[in-house]
């Protein structure tokens, strides 16, 4: 499709849209002119944008859902992030990240063929080879979700690309590391709490990145992704706990006691590139410190709105 027709008209399909990724995702493709169906489960209310109701993991109804909306582009942000739960109920772990993706491909290989798709992996993926890398079934979970879109873009010639982000942060609620400190730092500034921060391993090092660069990215790879690669997104840069906390004591007046573990872990530095982005035009925008301090202003803001 020629890039000049990708906004104007065109139709793109975001499931997870109520999440912390979906929700930037639908203000942003909105305002970029895209015709935007978002796929929740309460109401979002954002202008420009419809909203379906829709369980992924029934067949049936994800079938309806793209017979109604018959979309050019699929953005599918949902599933079961979260680690610990995976243990609980690995099952349906299974069940909302592989089988939900599998209705949806499966649907637009009957209603619309020509569509394409930006399926969202984890950088905790694994290679299938190698089976004693798998430290969780959330992993294993996402692991057989990229594996399936591959195959579904190869055996039914699909346009299926796969975005392996890296550990988000900006605006917004969210379960990031950085985002529990924003609101626990914002907590400590609005309320008489102990000013006193808990981090397990200050020598961790994570790749973050702003989840407003991640969504550009994602339109770049709906127009020039190739069907069946993988594109890590990151900012290149590896960064220690240690120096997040240090970055957030500089953007508030409180005095910010650190209670470290003891049993300190030296972590190597992290090293995903994301050469591939780059090479379709894509870098990032938003420094650290902005991200940060956006994230700590939502929380400022939000929480005194609900006090």
């Amino acid at each position: 499709m020629d890039e000049r027709q990708m906004s104007g008209n065109c139709k793109i399909l975001i499931t997870g849209a109520s999440g912390y990724t979906g929700l930037h995702s639908c203000r942003y493709f909105a305002s970029a002119g895209y015709e935007v169906v978002a796929v929740t489960r309460r109401d979002i209310a954002i202008d420009g944008v419809k909203e379906e109701q829709c369980d992924l993991t029934i067949k049936e109804s994800v079938l309806n859902l793209i017979k109604k909306v018959k979309p050019q582009f699929l953005l599918h942000l949902a599933g079961q992030n979260h680690v610990g739960e995976s243990w609980e109920d690995p099952i349906m772990t299974m069940e909302i990240n592989v089988l939900s993706t599998l209705y949806l491909l499966d649907a637009l290989q009957k209603e619309c063929p020509k569509s394409k798709s930006v399926i969202v992996g984890s950088a905790l993926e694994i290679d299938p080879s190698n089976i004693s890398a798998i430290t969780h079934p959330y992993s294993l979970s996402k692991t057989l979700q990229v594996l399936a879109a591959r195959a579904w873009a190869e055996l039914y010639g699909l346009s299926i690309v796969i975005a392996q982000p890296t550990n988000l942060i900006g605006p917004g609620k969210s379960n990031g590391v950085c985002s529990v400190f924003a609101k626990k730092i914002a907590e400590m500034e609005i309320h008489s709490a102990d000013k006193i921060l808990e981090i397990n391993n200050l020598n961790a090092q994570r790749d973050f990145i702003d989840v407003r660069d991640v969504v550009t990215a994602y339109e770049i790879l709906l127009r020039k992704g190739v069907s069946k690669e993988i594109y890590p997104i990151s900012s290149g840069k590896s960064r220690s706990i240690g120096e997040i906390v240090n970055l957030f004591k500089s953007m508030t007046p409180i005095h910010l006691n650190i209670k470290a573990s003891e049993n300190i872990v030296i972590e190597e530095k992290v090293k995903i590139i994301s050469e591939k982005m780059t090479d379709l035009g894509w870098k990032p925008k938003f420094f650290i410190d902005t991200s940060l301090k956006d994230s700590l202003n939502y929380y400022r803001k939000n929480l005194l709105i609900s006090d």
